[in-house]
């Protein structure tokens, strides 16, 4: 189930970046001074991040570190 919502959450975030809706104007100013496309982008790229963290804690392939370690392991003990 965890990887389900991991790959809607991608393609989600993936629809998310192609920002259509704030090509023409800069208006409204968010707080007053940013422009609201890059007020969008910073926060698209704050959830990219949250996003690359959610990825990195619950899809890692740890069995691929497993694999490297046994393998060190090996010729360290073959050495």
């Amino acid at each position: 189930m965890k990887r389900i919502l991991l790959v809607v959450a991608v393609v989600v975030l993936y629809i998310l970046h192609q920002d259509i809706w704030f090509w023409r104007t800069a208006y409204p100013l968010v707080f007053g001074f940013v422009p609201i496309g890059l007020f969008y982008h910073a926060c698209f790229s704050v959830a990219a991040a949250l996003l690359m963290w959610l990825l990195v804690t619950f899809a890692w392939p740890a069995h691929l570190e497993r694999e490297v370690e046994q393998h060190a392991h090996d010729e360290e003990a073959n050495a």
